[in-house]
């Protein structure tokens, strides 16, 4: 993801996101293939680890092109349409490539409609104008754009290390999924607690996902948050608390309710958490940036689902889910007592971008 960050912001993000994309068809048209002619198991994970090696390109170059299209006060509107779409996309997605899957009787279809997918995608990059990187300059304040040290490929590190408006919300954000996710456990609840079967299990799964495009779909009409950071912090708690009324839960139709506003919560974190990166970060750091903020999510949620799976085996699913939820109220405490500044910052449209790691030496050393 470090190398994936820095070719994003030192050359033409779209471009770099109509190669990955590219790669992701070529993925996709090789899954079909496998699927079709019955290929080798081997070939399935080749494939795979070729989706996970472009979408560690794709997500720092294409996410990163929404702020240089769009003035900072509509970064929050348009990340909430963003993610009411996607939040559609996951829950239609796997529904509809099942129901493809069980009419054919094979994953060729749903491979292939990917494959088309991702060239129409493609389509729709091409027909965007291509912004030229920034110079490397800015790095550092003064090296040359055709210079590139090893410092500068790890600047993004530095710049969440050394800002601590940013080090709080992904620090909030990366311990509240940690500890308060409750999917890996789902399958669990639906069987030995809630007694529902698979169909409720699909509703346990869906309910998350429809509170956060619900969330999001109404985010698209309401104002700009005037204490973002202090929204931040309870919409954290609030998930926390969601966390715990589930695993108190005994009934199918509270757990759903619990599910679904985990889902209004953790959107309104996300929207606002991905217009703080880009409104504060300048914008020949956000490929980078936007690369470590990948790998904190990803982390986050897989380490979760372990977490998650090894409490429960030992203290049993319901002080597993609870416990978490605890743990997730504490993180917020403990992120309000350590950065205060947080909870004190006003409307996200009026930040500016930060000072880039090293440029405040190095105008102190030219003047």
């Amino acid at each position: 993801m470090v190398v994936a960050g820095n070719a994003a912001d030192r050359y033409p993000r779209r471009n770099v996101g109509i190669f990955a994309h590219a790669v992701l068809t070529c993925a996709a048209a090789g899954l079909a293939l496998v699927s079709w002619f019955d290929g080798p198991t081997w070939a399935i994970y080749a494939l795979l680890a070729m989706v996970g090696a472009a979408r560690a390109f794709a997500s720092p170059s294409v996410n990163t092109i929404l702020p240089q299209l769009l003035a900072p006060a509509e970064f929050a509107n348009a990340n909430a349409w963003l993610s009411s779409t996607f939040q559609l996309a996951s829950i239609t997605g796997p529904a509809a490539g099942g129901m493809l899957i069980a009419a054919t009787g094979s994953a060729t279809m749903p491979f292939a409609l990917a494959a088309v997918g991702q060239l129409v995608f493609i389509l729709m990059l091409r027909t965007m104008p291509v912004r030229p990187s920034v110079s490397a300059r800015a790095d550092a304040g003064k090296l040359r754009p055709d210079r590139r040290s090893a410092a500068d490929v790890f600047a993004g590190f530095r710049f969440v290390r050394e800002h601590p408006l940013f080090l709080s919300a992904i620090t909030l954000d990366l311990f509240g999924v940690l500890f308060g996710g409750a999917v890996a456990l789902l399958p669990m609840f639906a069987k030995d607690i809630l007694q529902v079967g698979p169909a409720g299990l699909g509703w346990l799964r869906a309910a998350p996902g429809l509170g956060a495009m619900s969330m999001a779909l109404l985010t698209t009409r309401l104002k700009p948050w005037q204490r973002p950071g202090r929204t931040l912090l309870w919409v954290v708690a609030g998930f926390g608390l969601s966390m715990i009324g589930f695993g108190l839960s005994t009934s199918f139709v509270v757990s759903l309710l619990c599910l679904f506003f985990s889902g209004v919560f953790d959107n309104i974190s996300v929207v606002i958490r991905l217009t703080l990166e880009q409104t504060i970060t300048p914008d020949h750091l956000r490929g980078r940036v936007s690369a470590i903020n990948y790998v904190f999510i990803g982390f986050s949620n897989e380490f979760g689902a372990f977490e998650s799976g090894a409490t429960a085996a030992v203290f049993g699913p319901v002080a597993s889910v609870v416990g978490g939820g605890f743990a997730t109220l504490m993180v917020v405490w403990m992120v309000r007592s350590i950065w205060p500044q947080l909870a004190r910052i006003g409307p996200l449209q009026t930040l500016a971008p930060l000072d880039p790691p090293g440029a405040i030496a190095a105008r102190a050393e030219e003047g």
